[in-house]
């Protein structure tokens, strides 16, 4: 039954997404619009990753020297010299792994 409620409910997810993509006319939207949509991904994978790094399983804030926010952090420096996600991905695991054995 879980199966069929989880099957059931990545359908509705994305139908309602592609309908969007597919009915909206790109040139519906202005200028301004469209200018303030290219913020939307910057803005939007913060607010995903910093909960996962910054928080416990509990949600209380993680100590200062928890390992992923050292994998954070070598991700972040990675990412912005590389300007590649695949190998900040990778550095930002490699990097938690070692933290995690080492501290």
């Amino acid at each position: 039954m879980s199966w069929i409620s989880i099957t059931i409910a990545g359908i509705i997810t994305y139908l309602t997404r592609m309908t969007m993509v597919a009915i909206v006319n790109r040139d519906f939207l202005n200028n301004k619009a469209r200018e303030v949509l290219t913020y939307v991904p910057s803005s939007v994978f913060p607010a995903i990753i910093f909960p996962g790094v910054f928080l416990n399983d509990f949600g209380y804030l993680v100590n200062i020297d928890d390992p992923k926010i050292f994998g954070a952090i070598i991700a972040i420096l990675v990412g912005y010299f590389s300007r590649n996600v695949i190998i900040t991905i990778i550095s930002g695991l490699i990097s938690y792994w070692i933290f995690i054995l080492l501290l």
